[in-house]
């Protein structure tokens, strides 16, 4: 999960870390920062608990979520990290929102939908914002490989500034096993170089996972690792 720093930076900046801001709202499964075209069972929930490492940043990060209805996901965030990066070192407070809708979903084949997320993050001084819309794809292969596909827009707003920036994202979910899922992503904002990700995922017992992932981009690395509860 990366948090923006609330020095001044370029608004493309700002921009590409507001996009992952929404971390703990926008994983697609952890690991993973590119969403997948599927929601919770209706009545099924989810809690979500891990750290992150993002360049000098550090922090914890949580999530819940629930399937109301057929096809449509709801989701909340929190996040609390340290950037040890400025001097004094700066906490940073984050939440997120987010709602998911999948009007088409399948086991095979191609399934596809859309996200709203909204993520604000609190440090001294600064509370920038975000608003972004994806559009979400997934192709599911016979053999069991999910192959996603995100493509979005965002806004920022912070001390009255606005920029709005498009946003992609490619990731891969190819099991090794029966218990165990290899991820593959890359994922950026325009005039921001992309980021690269590496994963595992390992279902412990029913609903139950263990992830972690590294990745570099933009000249630093980042590095996550959580556990994912289904119920």
């Amino acid at each position: 999960m990366k948090l923006a720093r609330p020095l001044l930076v370029p608004a493309f900046a700002l921009s590409a870390a507001l996009l992952a801001l929404a971390a703990p709202v926008a994983h697609a499964e952890r690991p993973m920062n590119v969403d997948d075209a599927g929601t919770l069972t209706r009545g099924d929930a989810k809690l979500e608990f891990g750290v992150f490492r993002d360049d000098e940043t550090y922090g914890l990060e949580a999530a819940a979520g629930y399937g109301p209805i057929d096809g449509v996901e709801v989701e909340i965030g929190l996040s609390h990290a340290r950037d040890e990066g400025v001097s004094p070192a700066q906490p940073l407070r984050g939440r997120g929102f987010a709602l998911k809708w999948v009007p088409h979903a399948s086991d095979t084949g191609a399934s596809f939908g859309l996200k709203y997320e909204y993520g604000v993050e609190r440090s001294r001084g600064s509370r920038p914002e975000l608003h972004a819309l994806v559009g979400l794809f997934t192709w599911t292969f016979d053999a069991g490989p999910r192959l996603h596909l995100n493509l979005g827009r965002e806004r920022t707003r912070e001390h009255g500034h606005h920029e709005n920036t498009s946003t992609w994202g490619v990731g891969l979910d190819w099991p090794l096993s029966a218990s165990l899922d290899l991820t593959a992503e890359t994922f950026g904002a325009r005039h921001a170089g992309p980021d690269r990700a590496l994963g595992l995922r390992w279902r412990l017992a029913d609903g139950l996972k263990l992830s972690a992932a590294v990745g570099h981009g933009q000249a630093r690395n980042f590095a996550n690792a959580g556990i994912a509860w289904e119920f």
